[in-house]
């Protein structure tokens, strides 16, 4: 495997297509497009180191519904907890979603384990010869959502032989079934993030739910002060405001079925999509890429197989700019 490379590199596509930063309309990421509003921020919470007791792990055990706070630990985003869980197990076979986010076969490949690339079937098949299983719920980019029943089944036969089941739910939408409330089982590890739903990837917020002999010593290879001060006080101010979340999971599923409505006027229709992002397979996606972005409209490409997703505008304006571009683009590549 290689490095990994993600949606949201905008000043690459600048720089490549020669257009200003300024004048993109960056699709590429999935990320909420209307932003939680951040309050001002207490002085002492950018000049105190960050303090373990200050009550988030208490806050994410109400909004996780875990079944105390010791089975819940802030880190800086997911993606600390993805580079760092595969660290904390022997070498072993752990199977990966064949779509879907690269950093956790990655991760796991770099810490010397057997990574094997597969479909949900095949994991579901080859379950007992598995160690760990890492499930993306739903699955970015492809948007497969399991039944959760079908994932509680998976961590207790991976239980039995000292397995894990690695559940990102770093796309799950309130009112979604998540298997937080279900941590205290031996080998159930969740990954939450505030980056796609709140908006707000550039705090490097989020929270691992798990068994605490597990937490403890993921804390312990992270080390101390993982997570700023000022990321644990939005966090903690954000997870708590359910009257903005109820609003706004209502107000991205009607704009996640404008944007299929959209896509589907455009004759691409719709693969499998989450209110943040839709993903439509097409043997045309490297073209249409690259002429969305020489109109300055980045999307996010997929060569295996041959596909994009497209996140959510955040104006009137940028809708109707996605319409004409693809309309631009569509005429060029029949």
């Amino acid at each position: 495997m290689t490095r990994p490379q993600h949606g949201g590199r905008l000043r690459a596509a600048a720089a490549r297509w020669n257009i200003p930063l300024a004048n993109w309309l960056d699709l590429s990421t999935g990320i909420n497009p209307h932003v939680w509003p951040i309050p001002e921020l207490p002085a002492q919470v950018w000049q105190r180191l960050p303090e373990d007791e200050d009550g988030l792990a208490e806050i994410l055990q109400h909004w996780l519904q875990a079944p105390s706070s010791q089975h819940c630990l802030p880190v800086a985003g997911s993606q600390a907890a993805i580079q760092a869980l595969p660290r904390l197990r022997a070498p072993c076979r752990v199977a990966v979603p064949v779509i879907g986010y690269a950093e956790h076969g990655w991760a796991w490949q770099q810490a010397g384990h057997q990574v094997l690339p597969l479909t949900s079937v095949q994991m579901a098949a080859q379950l007992d010869q598995l160690d760990v299983v890492v499930w993306i719920q739903p699955n970015n980019p492809t948007a497969e959502y399991l039944p959760p029943e079908v994932l509680s089944d998976w961590q207790a036969r991976l239980a039995c032989r000292g397995g894990w089941l690695v559940v990102d739910e770093a796309f799950l939408m309130p009112g979604q079934t998540s298997l937080a409330p279900q941590v205290d089982r031996e080998g159930l590890l969740v990954l939450r993030s505030l980056g796609k739903f709140f908006g707000l990837a550039g705090i490097r917020a989020g929270a691992v739910a798990g068994p605490p002999a597990v937490l403890a010593a993921l804390a312990d290879g992270l080390g101390p002060w993982a997570l700023s001060g000022p990321s644990r006080h939005v966090m903690a101010a954000a997870v708590q405001d359910t009257r903005w979340q109820q609003m706004m999971a209502g107000h991205l599923m009607r704009q996640s079925q404008r944007l299929e409505q959209l896509l589907a006027h455009h004759d691409l229709p719709v693969t499998g999509a989450t209110p943040l992002f839709a993903y439509i397979q097409d043997e045309r996606a490297g073209r249409l890429a690259e002429q969305l972005a020489r109109q300055g409209v980045l999307v996010r490409y997929f060569d295996t197989p041959q596909a994009l997703r497209f996140g959510l505008p955040g104006s009137e304006d940028d809708w109707q700019r996605l319409d004409e571009a693809l309309s631009a683009t569509l005429d060029e590549t029949h």
